[in-house]
């Protein structure tokens, strides 16, 4: 069994490279803390990299503004059906229609924000795909106390690199916890679209 170290899926036999994430994969009994001080992380694989479209799904699963909307979409299926449900009682229907608008603006907001993140998601998925390989720096490490998702703070790993010329920042947020290789200081690999340096992302994405 192989254990993708970077996202956690597994594979009964050996393959070169995370179909999920599309993390390098170098032997069964690899880990995170293998990578020490001093030593390089595993250049990216040319592009296209095999990152599938539903990878998108997972980013977004996990992403705070994500849950925020699923939040508000669950009371807006709420409000919808409570003021549904009295506007049919003629005698509560002015207290029916104010839930039922509240519902159905629930819904659109949360349907609008949603989609914002998911396209953000898409487009982190596509900078991982055919995203432009360059050396770069992990600036801060550091746990994000204002969100909590399933019971956990993520963390927030900030970065820098050169794009056209140009000083770059970036970051990346998960809920894993960060390794040896994603500490303050650290070398790493950024992917980013030639076109748009501002859609970057850390190979493999933690």
């Amino acid at each position: 069994m192989v254990t993708c170290p970077w996202c956690g899926t597994s594979y009964a036999t050996f393959q070169p490279n995370c179909t999920n994430c599309g993390g390098p994969l170098r032997s069964a009994d690899f880990r995170k803390d293998e990578i020490g001080a001093g030593e390089e992380p595993p250049a990216p694989p040319p592009a296209p990299r095999p990152i599938p479209d539903q990878y998108a799904w997972r980013l977004a699963s996990r992403d705070g503004g994500a849950i925020a909307a699923f939040v508000f979409g669950i009371l807006g299926i709420v409000f919808s059906l409570v003021g549904v449900g009295l506007t049919f009682g003629v005698i509560t229907a002015f207290i029916g229609i104010p839930f039922l608008l509240a519902g159905l603006a629930f819904l659109a907001v949360a349907a609008a924000v949603f989609l914002w993140r998911y396209q953000i998601a898409k487009r982190t998925v596509l900078v991982l795909r055919e995203g432009l390989a360059t050396r770069g720096q992990i600036i801060e490490t550091q746990p994000n106390y204002s969100v909590r998702i399933n019971g956990r703070n993520p963390w927030v790993i900030r970065y820098q690199f050169q794009a056209n010329g140009q000083e770059q920042a970036g970051q990346v947020t998960t809920l894993n916890q960060p390794g040896e290789q994603h500490q303050s200081g650290k070398p790493a690999w950024i992917l980013y679209l030639p076109a748009s340096p501002g859609w970057n992302s850390i190979y493999p994405h933690p």
